[in-house]
């Protein structure tokens, strides 16, 4: 049974989120044989505030592109 989990920034559709889904569900049953029934998909959404690049949250990197 393949688990896959997906770390993201909040902000995405809820459509976004299920084609996510259902994309990652047919390439876990494409690349390994498993059929979409045994396939999980976790979704962990977290802030901007939250989630860095090199150091710099997500939020002030937003800011500065925006300026």
């Amino acid at each position: 049974m393949p688990i896959i989990s997906v770390t993201m920034i909040e902000g995405r559709s809820s459509e976004e989120k299920q084609a996510l889904m259902r994309e990652l569900t047919v390439a876990a049953t494409t690349t390994l044989g498993s059929p979409p029934e045994s396939v999980r998909v976790i979704l962990n959404e977290v802030s901007s505030d939250n989630f860095s690049v090199a150091g710099e949250t997500m939020t002030a990197r937003r800011a500065k592109q925006n300026s």
